[in-house]
């Protein structure tokens, strides 16, 4: 995945795409900074799943910061955190509609033979590691204890 940042930055210089050069520079600085946080850990640089995981972190930095200047009435920061928004979605894998969620935690729920609360954890396990990057897995967890209830 670096060499897809580089070479989007590289076309956005060329094209003088302020608002993509700099939500990419962004991009890129931010795995920058996780990498030296695993390299003081002693761990390996960060995968592609985990860039991914940085990405879904950074769109959701963003939807909460454009909600916050749509409250204040800064539309145009909020359109601006939006636009960001679209430049990095970009680089993850589409995101599942609520139907095919729901779907996902119910197949989840069969396979894992969850049966109460208690295997909630169990269930959102096996859906990270299924859809990685595809879903949002706090709205995830709400659907999974609906149906473990």
């Amino acid at each position: 995945m670096r060499e897809i940042f580089t070479e989007a930055l590289n076309q956005a210089i060329k094209a003088q795409d302020k608002l993509r050069m700099g939500t990419l520079r962004l991009i890129t600085a931010a795995i920058k900074d996780r990498d030296i946080a695993q390299r003081g850990a002693g761990k390996d640089p960060l995968t592609d799943d985990e860039i991914r995981q940085v990405l879904t972190k950074m769109v959701k930095q963003r939807q909460e910061s454009a909600k916050i200047y749509e409250d204040n009435g800064r539309a145009e920061l909020a359109a601006q955190e939006r636009e960001e928004i679209a430049i990095i979605e970009e680089f993850l894998p589409a995101q599942l509609d609520p139907n095919a969620v729901e779907a996902a935690c119910r197949q989840v729920v069969a396979d894992t033979n969850a049966q109460g609360l208690r295997d909630v954890g169990r269930c959102m396990s096996a859906l990270k590691e299924r859809y990685a990057g595809q879903m949002d897995f706090a709205r995830a967890s709400g659907v999974v204890k609906e149906l473990l209830r």
